[in-house]
């Protein structure tokens, strides 16, 4: 294991941001993991670790010895005639594993196509998309105690998922590292396409016919036809969670705006489009000071040029600020905020 001082970081978010780590080192097995936190002790640094930075801001420098998790491999932990249970090392690439466990003929996953990111990443946010969540196939997420050193599990019912949440966002945030998940998938395929987009592309096929793989490659069709490629446009993804309110929030907005988009929760609740929002108020394609929303896509926030994580911040809170006075809904980032502002 190598240290690092001083690391910048501009090529490990997808932002683009200069910031800089106070000590940064990559982290390919558990024994360079307890190495590295042992050096942190040592050093009384916090430790945070990094994926593939796609969904982070750097708002300044980070006061922490940064944890690049490569930590690789796919191992079947069962499998009988119906289901699979893998464990996957957290480095993975989380788009790749899935069109690896399509190729395995395991299902469930093909709806989470495109997903930026890792796959020890995933159980922070819940990634969701087409009206999947992990959280329906993940059983335990295995982590490191930053307080202890000591590896622990937990069980899907202990993680305290929800829309875009879990207990990794709240009472566990920066207080473990995730080493891996192991997640149960199906052998048999039964295609999720209720969504409306994939409702909208399969229109006139017959459901009975369209397979996992049509349900893939339709989302990567989607995905990159409204979401630019951060290779080449620098972003985090989706900037903001679309707001969840009660049935009567939205009819109230409904009345006042018609054409708002509305969906309805299985738990009863309403889900409105932050995009919507975003756009009736005007944000779509401004630019100010090297940052800006996505032309194609209000939900998109990108760097145009800027050096500066507060810029894209002092973006954010504008959009927010108009949204909150025009809807009365207070909208909530998606990306975690690193370095102080």
């Amino acid at each position: 294991m190598h240290i690092h001082r001083n690391e910048p970081l501009a090529l490990f978010n997808t932002l683009r941001l200069n910031a800089k780590a106070a000590a940064f080192t990559a982290i390919t097995s558990a024994q360079q993991l307890q190495a590295a936190w042992r050096w942190s002790q040592e050093q009384a640094l916090p430790i945070l670790p990094l994926g593939e930075g796609s969904n982070i801001v750097l708002a300044g420098d980070v006061e922490a010895l940064m944890l690049k998790m490569e930590l690789q491999g796919v191992h079947l932990l069962k499998s009988n005639d119906h289901q699979v249970e893998l464990r996957v090392q957290a480095g993975e690439n989380w788009h790749a594993f899935v069109d690896w466990s399509l190729q395995q003929g395991y299902c469930g996953l093909e709806n989470l196509a495109l997903i930026p990111g890792t796959v020890g990443a995933a159980p922070v946010q819940n990634i969701g998309a087409y009206g999947v969540e992990i959280a329906e196939y993940l059983r335990r997420v295995h982590v490191l105690e930053l307080h202890s050193g000591v590896a622990r599990t937990l069980q899907a019912h202990e993680c305290a998922f929800g829309y875009r949440d879990s207990i990794f966002k709240a009472e566990l945030r920066d207080r473990v590292v995730i080493t891996a998940i192991d997640l149960v998938l199906n052998r048999h395929a039964c295609p999720r396409v209720e969504y409306p987009a994939l409702v909208e592309y399969f229109a006139g096929q017959e459901a009975g016919r369209i397979r996992a793989r049509d349900v893939f490659d339709a989302v990567v069709r989607i995905r990159q036809s409204k979401l630019p490629d951060p290779a080449v446009t620098p972003n985090a993804g989706s900037f903001f969670k679309n707001p969840v309110v009660s049935p009567s929030a939205a009819d109230a907005l409904q009345q006042q705006h018609p054409a708002l988009p509305v969906y309805a929760q299985p738990d009863g609740s309403c889900k409105l489009s932050a995009a919507w929002m975003i756009e009736f108020c005007g944000w779509k394609g401004r630019q100010t000071d090297g940052v800006a929303v996505h032309k194609d896509h209000a939900l998109v926030l990108v760097n145009a040029g800027s050096d500066s994580g507060k810029a894209l911040l002092d973006l954010a809170q504008a959009i927010a600020a108009d949204v909150a006075s025009q809807f009365d809904i207070a909208l909530q980032i998606e990306p975690r905020v690193y370095g102080a502002r």
